[in-house]
């Protein structure tokens, strides 16, 4: 058969074809030029982000990815070949599907789209040197100075937790007897320890009068603390009890104890009102009567009596002497805010007795004149000192310096084994407002300028630095205190303790 010739049947002869030079491929399938091709528009698109900003156009550009409306493709590559590697194959007819694969992180050669993409995309990227500027905000106001505390810090634990009570404050289970008691003792009204002990025991006698036991309960089980308790709080929150207060409280309260559950009410009633009544007579009126006679024995004639503030005993005594004939000059001694001197000045004078009045000020003057010194007490100290009115630890020490004897008249019933050496433990703390005069003079102004408000020592709450003190008792050392008259006779402020276990041992 003869060869055809070359082009017959209209077919081109074919060449044969020439090898191409092998190209510089790399791991990832690209090229040097196409690799730096590549770099340049990455360069070019980080550009033109950061000149955008936070601008919603602009595209952040991540391993040679560009993110656009949701859709991640490779840069150099056009939508439509995007679209062609992400369309799925298509299954034919008759056969079951195939559950879709999960996606994988797209590579250098295949990406694939960013399902969250499409609903949020990717914050674009931005300088190291750009700062986020917090959008302005309202002034806040400046917080407010905090208020000056008026409190003595040395003196701190003596103030009270909350203010004296009143009557819109007063609680509906205490006792009409007990409230107005309580509205005198703040008030004072009624004033001096004796005194406040004797109106506090008649005034639980009213109150027992008026108890009634609950039912399911027995008087003994139920009055101590369901009763007497809250009384006795609201006269604390009044005024502090006395240690004459004290021992009534506690000889009422072993009283109401001591009562057998078998006995009716009317007739426990009555013996709690009775032991009141006997305790008032035992321990203070027969106590009072037999301390002002043997305290009367100290007056001689034509001496010079000094005392300070008032003393029941001492008033009582006084005017025992001068009924006796005893004839002798007093020295009242007083101090704001009480001013109790005044009162023994005024019932001496009516009775004839021959009186000055100095106030405390004075008593280096005073004590020149002076052979006796007569004191009351608040409450008597296992240690010997005395407890009693603000400034007659300083009435003691002149008259301790000027050789003048200082007697301190006082019940048993005031005797206690708590032990002070000074006047910070044991004291109480009376509202500042009462130290105020009522015609105070300026003391400061609010500045230098014409018009500043003038300010007085009644504004002194306001007046930054400025804290009152007012105090109502001092200690005075045993060493002042020449003899210490009670029931028991006369015995040196040593021989307290000793008393005080006789007397107060069963309350």
């Amino acid at each position: 058969m003869a060869d055809t010739p070359n082009g017959a049947n209209g077919k081109a002869p074919e060449k044969k074809a020439e090898s191409a030079p092998a190209k510089n491929v790399g791991e990832d399938g690209l090229t040097p030029a196409e690799k730096k091709k590549r770099a340049k528009e990455e360069k070019q698109a980080r550009r033109a982000a950061e000149k955008a900003g936070a601008g919603p156009s602009a595209s952040p550009v991540t391993n040679g990815v560009t993110a656009s409306d949701g859709a991640v493709q490779p840069v150099g590559e056009s939508p439509s070949q995007g679209s062609q590697q992400q369309q799925p194959a298509q299954v034919p007819r008759g056969q079951p599907q195939r559950p879709a694969e999960p996606a994988t992180a797209p590579t250098s050669t295949q990406h694939r789209r960013n399902p969250s993409a499409a609903t949020q995309p990717p914050p674009p990227r931005r300088r190291n040197s750009q700062s986020i500027v917090p959008p302005a905000s309202k002034a806040t106001p400046k917080p407010a100075k905090p208020k000056e505390s008026k409190d003595v810090p040395l003196f701190s634990h003596l103030y009270a937790a909350h203010p004296r009570p009143t009557l819109l404050t007063t609680p509906k289970d205490i006792h009409p007897a007990i409230q107005a008691l309580g509205f005198q003792y703040s008030t004072y009204a009624i004033c001096g320890s004796a005194a406040r002990t004797a109106a506090m025991l008649l005034a639980f006698k009213a109150a027992i009068a008026d108890y009634t036991t609950p039912t399911g309960t027995s008087l003994a089980r139920h009055m101590t603390t369901h009763f007497l308790s809250p009384q006795i709080e609201f006269l604390k929150a009044c005024r502090p009890i006395s240690e004459g207060m004290g021992n009534g409280i506690r000889f009422l309260k072993k009283a109401a104890v001591e009562i057998d559950p078998a006995v009716e009410e009317g007739e426990a009633k009555a013996y709690l009102q009775d032991s009141i009544d006997m305790f008032l007579r035992e321990r203070i009126v027969v106590t009072d009567r037999a301390i002002a006679t043997a305290a009367e024995k100290q007056i001689k004639q034509g001496a010079v009596v000094l005392t300070y503030a008032k003393s029941s005993l001492v008033e009582k005594t006084l005017v025992e002497a001068h009924e006796a004939g005893t004839q002798f000059r007093v020295i009242c001694v007083d101090s704001r805010p009480l001013y109790e001197g005044k009162n023994l000045a005024r019932t001496l004078g009516r009775r004839g007795i021959e009186v000055e009045y100095t106030p405390l000020s004075g008593i280096a003057h005073a004590m020149k004149d002076a052979t006796l010194v007569l004191l009351g007490a608040r409450s008597m100290l296992s240690n010997g000192r005395l407890v009693s009115r603000v400034g007659t630890a300083s009435v003691a020490l002149h008259a301790s310096h000027c050789d003048v004897p200082v007697i301190v008249l006082c019940e048993s019933v005031k005797f206690t084994g708590k032990v002070a050496l000074d006047s910070v433990v044991l004291n109480e703390i009376a509202p500042p407002e009462e130290l105020l005069l009522p015609d105070t003079s300026p003391t400061t102004t609010d500045g230098d300028e014409e018009g500043a408000k003038v300010k007085t020592l009644a504004d002194w709450r306001d007046i930054a630095g400025l804290q009152i003190l007012n105090l109502m008792y001092d200690v005075t050392p045993a060493e002042y205190i020449r003899m210490v008259i009670c029931e028991y006779g006369s015995l040196p402020p040593s021989s307290v303790p000793v008393v005080h276990r006789l007397a107060n041992e069963g309350v």
